[in-house]
């Protein structure tokens, strides 16, 4: 008997569940109660958002003081040395900035910007579909003005990608809209957007990544910029070059799609090379330690506009001569590190190379101070004071400590000078002489002990001229001096030349046994080189607002220490140490024969080495040792032989590219007389020729009495 199968289950017909009345009613009350509840909660969000003043008040932006801008320090020829402030941004019109860039930045973030009021309404659907299937609110909706809500107030919206930092955004951007147009809004952005590499707004950006102003970018590098706001790091051009240049095709195409540039335009723009600036401004490295120095002095005088107000600081820099500068120091510390000076590297000695290498690299942290070899050089303008260079230091970024400014260290012989500056304002003649031998009794020092010093060579040359003395950095005949004159009237004198430093009265004074600033040592040396005005070092030419307007311009100060007879004879002196004196191997023999003098300078323990130089126009002095005071150099590492050569270097370069100067012109007040030097009386014809020397001496000064010693029948007694 057949079975008989069993009946089919019915099928579930949409259609008919859709047309049972009960089941439609349900359904639609369903779905107008969710309605009603996600506008509900939408329009609570949306009036709640801002409740309680939480969003912020676009009267910020009608009456504050406008998007912050770096102050920008140029050197003295005008170009840029760097940017102080937290964020880098120089602001331009927008009838400044070119189509290209503002189409570029409209097609990339937002193409319906001029015909919304603040929120794109379409581009909101699709990143709703988008966000609703990642469960997150990652895809972005923003205008271009709710990203200028975000980076105007960035404390009030948060970056975090949540619904509240969007709602504020659009809430703040509907604001914006209403109270700007649409071309005032898309200026701020421009010059407001974060561009990655501390730049804000095109104008910084540009100059960051191409070194030239907005104004000048071609369609490829406006599509370079307008391709960073979406991750300014991700796609820097810097660090990411492949990334950026993939990303700029895209923007291209963008702007292809839109209209704004044809299709073989997109094509041709695609295929332009990447070529980003190598102009070293953008790093800021150039001139560190005197930029600091400058910010420190402009911090206390302006505040917070130097960071935000746009300031233009006009300094006395010149960039070649510091570029000159900062080789020839680093020349040298390589090669007193390799060992030139001291047949072979000495042992235990870290190298700034070996350090960079190995101990930075461990994370090894020395605080202000190195381990490693230093040096600093600056160099003035004599007549004005206007700083030229300085270098305080070899790498900033390992040790923003300034020698130049910040360190105190012993001059050595570089001090002489004062003590032979006031034997010859006292009236004594430059023929006068002095007793090199050693001190009978020897001093008794501080601590009871008997201080008995000597020359590097360990050895006497008995009774020599002054002019000897000096131009052969004699150690025992300068004390003998100084001490003649009294510690008090050398300390009166070197303060007369700008030293400040505490200097004690002992005779240890007289050979630069006392700290002193550099700064404060090479532009005292002003006052010889313009034959007896000092100049005050100073580094700004003036500073002028955002609008052109001149808030400071510093004037140059100058003191007159010395009449320029008196002067005359001290540079005489000093231009000895350069033709045959402590100088003369590292200058006057290695090429340098313009006119110029000096003085080198070397501590007793080694551990400072000087040479301060100058022509009629510009003051040179170098300093090298090591930051921590009791390590020294290398024995017999006289200023003369260590550190001349580094200002030898870089006075050729500088006089490479500048007209030889011309001499010191002798008073006429000065007096000439012919001179035995062994004993500084006037020659007579008796007299060896060996011996016989024309001198200068101010009158009243020069020597009347006839060499008793030299008679026609030979070797006189001496009265």
């Amino acid at each position: 008997m057949a079975s008989i199968p069993a009946p089919l289950a019915p099928r579930f017909s949409p259609q008919a569940w859709w047309h049972d009345p009960k089941t439609r009613a349900r359904l639609l009350g369903a779905a107008a109660l969710a309605f009603a509840y996600v506008v509900g909660v939408g329009y609570g969000s949306w009036t709640r958002v801002c409740a309680a003043e939480r969003c912020p008040s676009i009267s910020r932006l009608v009456s504050g003081p406008g998007p912050q801008q770096t102050s920008k320090v140029y050197a003295a020829d005008g170009r840029l040395i760097t940017e102080l402030g937290l964020e880098r941004r120089t602001v331009l019109a927008l009838s400044e900035i070119p189509a290209s860039v503002r189409q570029a930045f409209i097609g990339t973030e937002d193409k319906r910007f001029y015909s919304h009021h603040g929120i794109d309404y379409v581009r909101i659907l699709g990143a709703i579909k988008a966000d609703v299937l990642s469960l997150s609110w990652a895809q972005g909706f923003s205008t271009i003005t709710m990203q200028l809500a975000r980076n105007i107030f960035p404390e009030e919206i948060s970056r975090e990608k949540k619904l509240t930092r969007k709602l504020k955004e659009a809430r703040v951007a509907m604001e914006i809209e209403h109270s700007f147009p649409k071309d005032s809004i898309l200026q701020l952005y421009l010059n407001q957007i974060d561009l990655g590499a501390g730049a804000h707004g095109v104008e910084a950006a540009a100059q960051v990544y191409f070194g030239k102003s907005a104004r000048q970018l071609n369609v490829a590098e406006a599509a370079t910029l307008a391709a960073l706001p979406k991750a300014p790091a991700f796609y820097n051009p810097r660090t990411h070059p492949d990334r950026a240049v993939r990303r700029r095709n895209a923007v291209l195409s963008l702007m292809r799609d839109q209209g704004y540039i044809t299709p073989e335009e997109a094509e041709l723009w695609k295929a332009y090379p990447l070529v980003l600036t190598t102009k070293r401004t953008n790093y800021g490295d150039v001139a560190p330690y005197f930029v600091e120095w400058l910010r420190q002095q402009l911090d206390a005088r302006f505040g917070r506009d130097l960071y935000e107000g746009g300031l233009r600081i006009y300094s006395t820099l010149d960039l070649d001569m510091q570029e000159a500068a900062e080789r020839s120091l680093q020349a040298q510390l390589d090669a007193i590190e390799a060992g030139v000076y001291s047949n072979g590297k000495p042992p235990g000695r870290v190298s700034y190379h070996d350090y960079i290498e190995s101990a930075k690299a461990s994370g090894e942290d020395h605080g202000p101070y190195s381990p490693y070899l230093q040096g600093a050089i600056v160099a003035l303008e004599a007549n004005t004071g206007y700083i030229r260079v300085m270098v305080g230091g070899r790498d900033f970024d390992d040790s923003k400590f300034n020698r130049a400014t910040q360190a105190v260290r012993q001059p050595g012989s570089t001090f002489k000078p004062f003590v032979y500056s006031a034997a010859v304002r006292a009236g004594h003649p430059v023929t006068e002489i002095l007793d090199d031998s050693p001190l009978n009794p020897p001093v008794i020092q501080l601590d009871s002990t008997l201080w008995q010093p000597k020359d590097d060579d360990d050895t006497t040359l008995g009774h020599i001229p002054m002019r000897q003395a000096l131009y052969l950095s004699r150690n025992l005949a300068t004390i003998k001096l100084g001490m003649q004159l009294g510690e008090q009237t050398v300390i009166g004198e070197a303060r007369r030349y700008g030293i400040t430093t505490p200097l004690r009265p002992y005779p240890s004074i007289h050979i630069g046994a006392n700290g002193v600033i550099p700064l404060e040592m090479i532009s005292a040396y002003t006052a010889f080189a313009t034959l007896g005005a000092r100049a005050y070092p100073l580094g700004i030419l003036r500073v002028e607002d955002s609008h052109g307007n001149i808030l400071w311009q510093p004037p140059v100060r100058r003191e007159d220490v010395m009449d320029p007879a008196h002067t005359w004879l001290l540079v005489d002196m000093m231009k000895d140490v350069i033709h045959r004196g402590t100088a003369y191997s590292a200058v006057w023999k290695a090429g340098f024969t313009l006119p110029a003098a000096g003085k080198t300078g070397t501590t007793d323990d080694y551990t400072d080495a000087w040479f301060i130089g100058y022509t009629p126009e510009l003051v040179a002095g170098v300093w090298i040792g090591y930051d921590l005071q009791q390590r020294i150099l290398e024995h017999n590492a006289g200023g003369g032989r260590i550190t001349a050569p580094a200002w030898t270097a870089f006075m050729r370069d500088v006089y490479d590219r500048r007209p030889a100067p011309a001499d010191w012109v002798r008073p006429d007040s000065l007096v000439t007389r012919e001179v035995d030097q062994t004993n500084g009386y006037v020659a007579s014809p008796y007299c060896p020729l060996e011996v016989r020397h024309w001198d200068w001496f101010y009158p009243g000064t020069e020597p009347t009495q006839v060499c008793p010693v030299h008679t026609p029948f030979g070797i006189g007694v001496t009265p």
